[in-house]
């Protein structure tokens, strides 16, 4: 049998809602053979982070050796990189192992604001990540954050953001706009030369933990199988809006998303 293989490079969510457990479940919900490199351990659950424990630089490069030497992967996405250093090693193996299905998630802050990825990491993010994505998937805040701009408040905001960070190097930019205002959840895929809008009814919710990871994954997922960019992100668009559609009200704060809910509803 021949299946898709997806490798995720991310922190652990011990509460299971995002990181490399959101991204595995929503690997195999897309039919694709799931691998994981953490990055960082959390102590964390629906109230939100309450450690953060980033994993030597020599147990990073092992499991990026093992996978990649062997199994190897279709499509690789990296979420939770916490360092530059973890950020420059990262980027060295998949150059090493001329990965090229890239789909970043440049996790900067924890949906209940913790941080997630040091401050000085941001320069190695740009420089070194950037240039050899395939997709990147940064939220409002994250665009501001890695573009130094004032706060991206508008459609046309948008836009502009996206277009400026695809100067950057990555091939595709999908900017979401969870954060704008209004009715409607509109996300926009810039390809280089024409600006893709994919809009949604929003989903009146706060269990939301895990959105982002599982977006991406979804992303990842669909590049491994072979499907093209454009395709891939709206079908990721559609397992994201059923998942956050159909969320989970457990615990006592933001509860995560449901990823068996696209295959149910679909």
């Amino acid at each position: 049998m021949t299946i898709g293989k997806a490798l995720t490079v991310a922190g652990s969510d011990s509460g299971g809602g995002a990181g490399i457990q959101a991204d595995l479940k929503t690997f195999q919900e897309l039919d694709t053979f799931g691998m994981t490199v953490i990055t960082a351990l959390t102590a964390q659950n629906t109230l939100g982070v309450h450690g953060v424990y980033p994993q030597s630089l020599e147990a990073i490069e092992s499991q990026l050796d093992a996978v990649l030497s062997d199994i190897g992967a279709d499509a690789v996405k990296t979420g939770m990189l916490f360092s530059a250093e973890i950020i420059t090693l990262v980027a060295k193996k998949l150059k090493e192992y001329k990965v090229t299905n890239l789909v970043v998630d440049p996790v900067m802050v924890a949906k209940g604001g913790a941080p997630l990825l040091q401050e000085e990491a941001t320069k190695a993010l740009i420089k070194e990540l950037l240039p050899l994505a395939t997709v990147i998937t940064p939220n409002l805040p994250e665009a501001e954050k890695i573009l130094g701009c004032p706060e991206i408040t508008t459609v046309e905001d948008m836009k502009e953001a996206a277009q400026t960070l695809h100067s950057l190097g990555p091939k595709y930019v999908v900017l979401k706009g969870g954060h704008l205002k209004g009715n409607m959840a509109i996300d926009f895929l810039f390809d280089g030369e024409t600006i893709h809008e994919l809009t949604t009814k929003r989903i009146e919710t706060k269990h939301t933990h895990g959105t982002g990871c599982t977006f991406a994954a979804a992303i990842t997922a669909e590049l491994a199988k072979g499907t093209d960019v454009i395709t891939a992100v709206k079908t990721a668009k559609g397992f994201i809006t059923a998942a956050i559609e159909n969320s989970l009200a457990i615990g006592k704060g933001i509860g995560p998303t449901n990823h068996h809910a696209y295959r149910v509803t679909k």
